[in-house]
């Protein structure tokens, strides 16, 4: 069952849509503060549009289809990012720049949790947080990246979420 909409943060994000899609039955999901997380994360980042971003989550079977396609990998994965835009190009006025999609597959997250013992909510978190940040150009292919995007992801589920989380 395909779920979309439109969520637009306060005022000071008023400037960055986040369509969220829920396409998945097989974990309770909280699209929309799920979505408030992406952009309070987007904010604090510097972006402040005006942006769109996708946020998905979708069933095994969808994300190991993408994972294949995109990736090259057999089977699911948690997240996958797809960048578009970079957020600080210079556009005609009022036109919007297009972030790009995060696809998180909630029953890998729920697998994930399990294994670092967190909860499901607090995992499927760290993916948006995550995916936010691919999207924005992190990446973790090298130690010094992958830490940077590490200490940034921290910093944000510590802000947004919960002062105590831990990696």
């Amino acid at each position: 069952m395909m779920r979309r909409r439109a969520v637009r943060d306060a005022p000071t994000l008023a400037a960055v849509d986040i369509e969220v899609g829920n396409e998945q039955n097989d974990v309770a999901v909280d699209a929309a503060g799920l979505a408030s997380l992406a952009g309070s994360v987007l904010s604090a980042e510097g972006v402040h549009g005006p942006a769109e971003l996708t946020l998905s989550f979708v069933d095994e079977a969808a994300m190991a289809a993408l994972n294949g396609a995109h990736m090259g990998e057999t089977g699911p994965t948690d997240v996958l990012a797809f960048p578009l835009d970079d957020p600080d190009e210079v556009r005609p006025v009022g036109m919007a720049a297009l972030l790009g999609d995060i696809v998180v597959c909630p029953a890998v997250a729920r697998r994930y949790a399990a294994e670092h013992g967190r909860s499901t909510e607090h995992e499927l978190a760290l993916l948006v947080v995550h995916g936010v940040l691919h999207v924005l150009g992190h990446d973790h292919a090298e130690p010094d990246e992958a830490a940077l995007m590490a200490e940034h992801e921290l910093r944000h589920l510590r802000a947004f979420l919960d002062p105590a989380f831990n990696r």
